[in-house]
């Protein structure tokens, strides 16, 4: 089936970056916005992971960022409601020193500009546990263009996440394409690959390699963003 779509990961793919230090830095700066207005740190941190897992586990029923808000809610208390203002805050202003936990490469808006200049269409399939600001503020760092990407997805516009299928399968539902005319491309083993299950093309970008099961990879088209080029090129 020819392709028409790819579908790009945005944390480790097109935006370097040590998961576990972004995330470190970046609950760190959250959890110092909204703790001196008298919050327990280590309350506000579990509240963020119930919150994180609630995204994770949303069954369609309602938007990522409800299914947050709800799990946050019921950990800290209906008075932390008054406060949500501070995360709109967080993401407009502090959020963006984390930028300084991730790396840059070229390569990543040279292979969307490719994608873009060979007709086909780009989409921005990173993990939707983020508003939009914090998302666009990402895609900043990587020196990418918002506009070269027809959809991204973010917590207020999806109601499932990675590595669930469901949240492939509604990207394709929004393109008007089957998962057969899709390439995804991520970092992640296990949250980015599971695409293939549908029958999507897949293409393991190994830069910042994600495996924490050590699953066998070699089955995988995989390397880095020369030998994408050579998949997207001969996939079209």
């Amino acid at each position: 089936m020819k392709l028409k779509a790819v579908l790009f990961d945005l944390d480790g793919t097109l935006l370097p970056m040590d998961q576990n230090v972004f995330i470190k830095d970046y609950f760190t700066r959250l959890i110092r916005k909204v703790a001196p207005y008298g919050y327990d740190p280590a309350l506000l941190e579990k509240a963020i992971w119930q919150g994180s897992a609630a995204m994770v586990k949303n069954d369609g029923s309602r938007t990522n960022e409800e299914a947050f808000f709800e799990a946050f809610i019921n950990i800290m208390g209906e008075g932390i409601r008054q406060h949500i203002p501070l995360f709109d805050e967080f993401y407009k202003n502090e959020f963006d020193l984390v930028r300084f936990a991730c790396g840059h490469t070229p390569a990543a808006d040279a292979i969307v500009k490719l994608v873009r200049s060979l007709g086909l269409r780009a989409v921005l399939a990173t993990n939707p546990l983020f508003p939009p600001e914090a998302t666009l503020a990402r895609i900043r760092w990587a020196g990418l263009d918002a506009g070269d990407f027809e959809l991204i997805t973010t917590y207020d516009n999806s109601s499932y996440c990675k590595p669930n299928l469901k949240y492939y399968l509604s990207i394709c539902e929004k393109l008007g394409l089957s998962p057969g005319e899709c390439l995804m491309v991520g970092n992640d083993v296990g949250d980015d690959m599971p695409a293939g299950k549908l029958g999507m093309k897949t293409f393991l970008l190994e830069d910042c390699l994600i495996n924490p099961m050590k699953e066998d990879v070699s089955n995988y088209s995989r390397g880095g963003f020369e030998e994408l080029e050579i998949i997207i090129l001969e996939l079209v």
